[in-house]
């Protein structure tokens, strides 16, 4: 207490003019309409500066949940896309069936999410690990997304992590087609560049454009029918020359996949248990 008073004694001159210097802002700012102006305009500079920072650091750290929901919604949207192509290409055109197949819900399929803790983009058979496993439900040979496209298929789970086989691996190999066409054919990787690979066994006689999409097919136990995989780059015939060989752009760019969707089917185990019964008889 008695070093308080003697720092007070000591400094009272510095805090006497700080006192006085407050009052003669307070008189001056409350009295003149000008410099109350001044003032308050640049107060509101300052404040709503502030208020920019302080809504930006906000933002960056709501970054996350912001970027589930849109890959949440971007798996309803593709769906929903598929559905109606599907629809115009019946030719039932009218806006109540239309209507009618944009609003079902996506009752054949649950979805997981999961992130990406360890990733490989240069080997020949890449493989991606996720922090989920079979306590979340995830189990071998669901499919994988995230907010581009398609990302792999799970390999083996533990308890709590996920084993995927990615699309840029020697043994993935992914029903597709193009958007507009019922041909299907299977999407491989050559080992190389990430964001290419090729669609094999398409027909023929089957009609595309360089730039059109390729989707998921649907004929799988995997992958529900029009997941965006990417767009035709280029075109060749295949060795045998019966069939094309397309390169594929990709779009999903692997190298900074994050947040993922697992794809439970349901009714994914009956059926593959049904074909497997089937092949040994």
């Amino acid at each position: 207490m008695r070093n308080l008073i003697n720092f007070l004694l000591k400094y009272n001159y510095w805090f006497l003019f700080i006192l006085l210097e407050v009052a003669s802002f307070v008189l001056l700012f409350r009295f003149n309409r000008y410099q109350q102006s001044a003032f308050f305009t640049s107060a509101n500079a300052v404040t709503g500066a502030v208020y920019e920072v302080s809504g930006g650091i906000s933002s960056y750290f709501h970054l996350k949940s912001v970027n589930e929901d849109l890959l949440d919604r971007n798996m309803l949207l593709e769906q929903q896309i598929s559905n109606l192509e599907k629809a115009l290409l019946d030719h039932q055109t009218d806006s109540i069936t239309i209507n009618s197949v944009k609003e079902l819900p996506l009752t054949d399929y649950r979805l997981f999410k999961a992130r990406v803790i360890k990733n490989s983009l240069n080997q020949a058979d890449n493989y991606i690990t996720l922090n989920k496993g079979a306590s979340s439900g995830i189990r071998p040979e669901m499919g994988v997304v995230d907010g581009n496209g398609i990302v792999g298929i799970v390999y083996q789970t533990s308890p709590s992590y996920s084993v995927v086989i990615s699309v840029l691996n020697s043994k993935s190999s992914i029903s597709c087609k193009i958007i507009g066409s019922d041909y299907f054919g299977y999407l491989k990787w050559e080992h190389g560049d990430s964001q290419y690979a090729y669609l094999r066994d398409l027909p023929r006689h089957a009609q595309f454009n360089l730039g059109d999409t390729v989707v998921t097919s649907g004929y799988s136990t995997v992958f529900p029918e029009g997941i965006m995989i990417g767009t035709v780059d280029n075109m060749s015939d295949s060795h045998d020359g019966l069939s094309y060989l397309l390169k594929i752009k990709l779009a999903t760019d692997f190298g900074k996949i994050s947040d993922v969707r697992v794809i439970e089917r349901t009714g994914q185990q009956e059926q593959q248990e049904l074909e497997k019964r089937s092949m040994q008889q």
